[in-house]
């Protein structure tokens, strides 16, 4: 692996961290303001809209630049928006409004994800060859759940009331923060400014695209474009769908996991998170194990998909604690060792058939229009009261049937074309765009 790539990982790992644990103090601040329960999961929504919105535009901007450079610059926005969520109370606004200006401020933060994303996927595929992107993305997927579970716990730990009371005990902190969400935001803050440095130290791949097009009306159409040739291609679009239904499901079972641990095992909210970071141990594990399959052999991965949804079903059984850990360890193993072969698929036919920024930016659209899908169907459920083991049952049962879907798909694709399987690792004319 060249140096950059080591670079690009520890940005990710800690603008990963911090906006997670800001996820968790979000969720503090409106349940601070007595929000009503299904307002995170929408607030979660939000952020995902934001790649919706600007998934036509995110794949030109990563693509005209340096890749370290657009990193820096999406990092410098999630740390206005942080800094708009610490400010929720510096303009004398009512409860309610004070619940929209946090909306608007982690929208904010989603807007830099969004635009972060591409380049942040797209330097990858400049920095390594084919062979290695499995690999590759081992790494980042594994270091990035790392960082999922860093971030779930220091959220957790900064909004525990025995830690944020020490934390305002300090009389520089009570200059900037006075409620627990403050102080724990204070800090993430940081880590978003730490992240946006060590772009700055990424070096330039040396890879360049044709000049990008900037009349949003022909980026729409072109992105448009980008879409259908993503779904057609027999590859892409298996890789597209199983990553769009992972990524819609991982989000959603987010906040399932922190309802589940307050009705089924009765935590509070920081001990809640704890659970989300005992799951993405899981996935780190799965995901390293999951670097050891070869590019041509990642859609053989396909039938763990299923499995992991099985494993969702046994959530409403357990209730001893070492129980509930083996259940999420699983949950989260099973599902990284299927995500990342599939995700490199992806990534690599979009890199063949589109550009690095553009495919990219397509990816996200699609995963994150399911996370939309997704967390208003589990809004819609808490407002109507459903059992929170109910909805888990809903759950698992739909992320099953969809993987068999797709499974019957892939045979389908392959037996209309016998030579399907040769074509992963091979480059096509999307390479002329270099």
């Amino acid at each position: 692996m060249k140096k950059g790539f080591y670079l690009v990982m520890v940005a990710q790992a800690l603008s990963s961290v911090a906006d997670n644990a800001l996820l968790i103090a979000a969720i503090a601040l409106i349940s601070d303001l007595r929000g009503p329960d299904w307002m995170a999961p929408m607030m979660k929504w939000w952020f995902a809209m934001a790649y919706v919105a600007l998934a036509a535009f995110v794949g030109a901007f990563a693509d005209s630049y340096p890749k370290g450079r657009v990193m820096f610059i999406t990092n410098a926005v999630k740390v206005l928006g942080c800094l708009l969520l610490f400010s929720y109370r510096s303009f004398g606004l009512d409860t309610n409004s004070q619940l929209i200006l946090v909306f608007c401020a982690y929208t904010l933060v989603g807007i830099g994800a969004a635009a972060y994303s591409p380049a942040k996927y797209g330097i990858v595929t400049e920095m390594l060859p084919p062979d290695l992107l499995v690999k590759g993305n081992s790494w980042i997927e594994g270091l990035t759940v790392l960082s999922i579970i860093i971030g779930t716990v220091l959220g957790g730990v900064l909004v525990n009331p025995t830690v944020s009371a020490a934390l305002l005990s300090h009389d520089w902190v009570q200059l900037l923060a006075h409620t627990r969400a403050e102080a724990a935001i204070l800090p993430i803050g940081v880590v978003y400014i730490l992240a946006a440095l060590c772009t700055l130290l990424i070096p330039r791949t040396g890879v360049s695209y044709p000049k990008q097009q900037t009349n949003p009306l022909h980026l729409i159409h072109s992105f448009k474009d980008y879409v259908v040739i993503l779904w057609h291609d027999k590859l892409g679009q298996i890789s597209l769908a199983v990553t769009t239904l992972f990524w819609g499901a991982g989000a959603t079972l987010q906040f399932i996991v922190i309802e589940w641990g307050a009705r089924h095992l009765g935590y509070r909210l920081d001990q809640a998170s704890i659970l989300m970071g005992v799951a993405a141990v899981g996935t780190v594990i799965g995901s390293v194990l999951a670097g050891r399959v070869p590019l041509k052999r990642a859609l053989s991965v396909l039938p763990v998909g299923i499995v992991m949804g099985l494993a969702v079903l046994l959530m409403p059984l357990v209730h001893q604690t070492w129980a509930v850990y083996s259940v999420l360890l699983l949950i989260g193993g099973l599902s990284g060792f299927f995500v990342v072969p599939m995700n490199a698929l992806l990534q690599h036919r979009g890199h063949v058939l589109l550009s690095a920024g553009h495919s990219i930016a397509v990816q996200n659209f699609n995963e994150q229009l399911n996370i939309l899908l997704m967390l208003a169907i589990y809004s819609l459920m808490l407002w109507m009261n459903l059992p929170i083991n109910v909805i888990i049952v809903i759950f698992g049962l739909l992320v099953a049937s969809l993987m068999l879907v797709f499974m019957h798909w892939n045979r389908r694709n392959h037996r209309a074309d016998p030579t399907l399987q040769n074509k992963i690792g091979q480059y096509g004319h999307g390479q002329a765009l270099h």
